[in-house]
């Protein structure tokens, strides 16, 4: 009220000394009074400005406080924001959490899938089968040795999954070894061997993984023909003897293709019986009796006489297979 009051008088004293300005040629009474009164009018304007000073102070005070207010709020409404793509620190703070932290403590990069989490159990439990054999003894060993409780064993459904993922690491790593040879000598890096040569080395590179464990070895093969082994069992071995039959060339498509792989795979189980009696300085016996046996293979055609004949050797095979194990199984040494 009290600026508004100020305002106004201002107002009249500039109305009264623009008339002087306006009208210089005025008679001299008038002018003075003008004058007088404008110095008038300045005087209580000023009388009224210092009995208000606190209340001006004050409202001084409060529009310096707003204008601060608002420039600091208008600085900041125009600062330009961080990106925090580049922050590192706000980009890994904005990432998704996808680490894994077992019962050891130990962190890992991303989620693990149940299956690589079998995989990783199954692969430290071979480091346990020489002491505790193909059971579940060893895959529950493995998995408190990586910090997982006792109840992830039920990921499991016997000593059967253990086996099975022991011969498709074998194979695995076979495959890699043939494909290795066949792009050396697709390269001109290396000589192509004989049929009866690289099938022969072929099954003795496989049979060679078997070295490790070998004397708990009958107690694997026996788990593999336990009814709800048998089917993967078959299919590990069918992708196997492929493999080698792919790898050493032949493209064949017709009742040769079958013919070869059963004789094969007839051979490839024989012999693998031989390795678990066979006491020789690394295992030569059984390297002699497969030499003598692939050359059969090779030099089969595809007649319907000698598929019965490849048809009866691997029933024979498999026969003997069994009939080996009821004498072998839990005997964990070699004769």
């Amino acid at each position: 009220m009290a600026a508004l009051l100020r305002g106004l008088l201002v107002g009249r004293a500039l109305r009264g000394l623009g008339r002087v300005v306006v009208a210089p040629t005025a008679a001299t009474p008038q002018s003075g009074g003008l004058r007088r009164g404008f110095h008038c009018a300045a005087l209580r304007l000023q009388d009224e400005s210092k009995s208000d000073k606190p209340s001006s102070s004050s409202s001084s005070s409060s529009s310096s406080s707003y204008h601060e207010h608002y420039h600091s709020e208008q600085d900041l409404a125009e600062a330009p924001r961080d990106d925090p793509t580049s922050d590192p620190a706000a980009e890994e703070a904005s990432r998704p959490n996808t680490s894994y932290q077992d019962q050891g403590g130990e962190q890992g990069e991303e989620y693990e899938t149940e299956e690589q989490l079998q995989a990783r159990v199954l692969t430290a439990a071979l480091e346990f089968v020489p002491l505790h054999g193909w059971s579940m003894e060893a895959i529950a060993a493995a998995a408190e040795t990586l910090g997982l409780s006792s109840a992830s064993t039920g990921m499991f459904n016997g000593a059967g999954d253990l086996v099975l993922h022991f011969i498709a690491q074998c194979n695995s790593q076979l495959t890699e070894i043939l494909a290795e040879q066949h792009n050396q000598v697709q390269l001109g890096q290396a000589e192509p061997k004989r049929t009866a040569d690289f099938l022969r080395d072929a099954v003795e590179t496989r049979l060679r993984m078997h070295i490790p464990y070998i004397e708990s070895w009958p107690q694997a093969m026996s788990i593999l023909l336990l009814p709800h082994n048998i089917p993967d069992s078959l299919k590990h071995l069918s992708t196997l003897v492929d493999d080698m039959w792919y790898y050493a060339g032949d493209r064949s498509t017709d009742m040769n293709w079958y013919t070869k792989r059963a004789a094969l795979t007839g051979i490839y189980n024989t012999t693998e019986l031989v390795m678990l009696q066979d006491s020789s300085p690394d295992f030569q016996d059984s390297w002699n009796f497969l030499d003598n046996r692939i050359q059969d293979v090779v030099n089969m055609a595809a007649t319907a006489k000698q598929a019965q004949a490849t048809g009866e050797t691997v029933v024979q095979g498999l026969m003997g297979a069994a009939v080996t194990l009821k004498n072998l199984t839990g005997l964990n040494q070699r004769r």
